[in-house]
């Protein structure tokens, strides 16, 4: 027979949700959801590739072109780093941001996160006019946003929500994230 103590025990450890960290795939709308989302919430939005953008004086393609990939995620680890201590924010991810472990047990330990997904179709017809977007030159974007989006689904769907975006505005997908982020702040043993 279980004590009282025992029953009032939660089954996953809970975590404390103080910010929202908006992932998923390059043009699944993370910056354009999280203004509004941080609108909602009164929380401040911090985009990390407009950040980085700012603290380096160039565009991420500069970045990736002058200094690789691999010194463009470092940029992104410090700063996740950074704002894994502070309270009231909405992050809105670049979409390789997540793939790094370090990045996600950081984000884990302040915030909810949750993954925009979009289809390849989508995502491509977001982007395709879009010259910033370093991962997508060469002969086929969509081909190469369908391998991409494979590679990352895994971790991708560790996120604590899964939100389509193929058919939602993003106000209409902001409100939804901020409803589950309130309801899971208010209960205990929340994932």
């Amino acid at each position: 027979m279980a004590t009282s103590r025992e029953e009032s025990v939660p089954l996953r450890p809970a975590r404390e949700f103080r910010n929202i960290a908006l992932t998923g795939f390059m043009g699944s709308g993370k910056s354009t959801v999280g203004f509004f989302l941080a609108e909602i919430l009164r929380f401040e939005l911090v985009d990390t590739d407009k950040v980085i953008e700012e603290r380096q004086g160039r565009r991420v393609t500069e970045i990736f072109a002058e200094m690789g990939e691999h010194a463009f995620r470092a940029m992104e680890a410090d700063l996740v780093g950074e704002v894994s201590r502070r309270s009231g924010l909405v992050l809105a991810t670049g979409g390789g941001l997540i793939l790094n472990p370090a990045n996600r047990t950081r984000l884990r330990q302040s915030a909810l996160i949750a993954c925009l997904w979009a289809s390849p179709e989508t995502i491509f017809e977001r982007v395709r006019t879009q010259s910033h977007r370093p991962l997508l030159r060469g002969p086929d974007p969509l081909h190469r946003i369908r391998e991409l989006l494979e590679e990352r689904a895994p971790v991708y769907r560790e996120a604590d929500l899964l939100v389509g975006v193929d058919f939602r505005h993003p106000p209409e997908t902001a409100r939804f994230i901020a409803d589950a982020f309130l309801t899971a702040r208010q209960t205990p043993g929340s994932p």
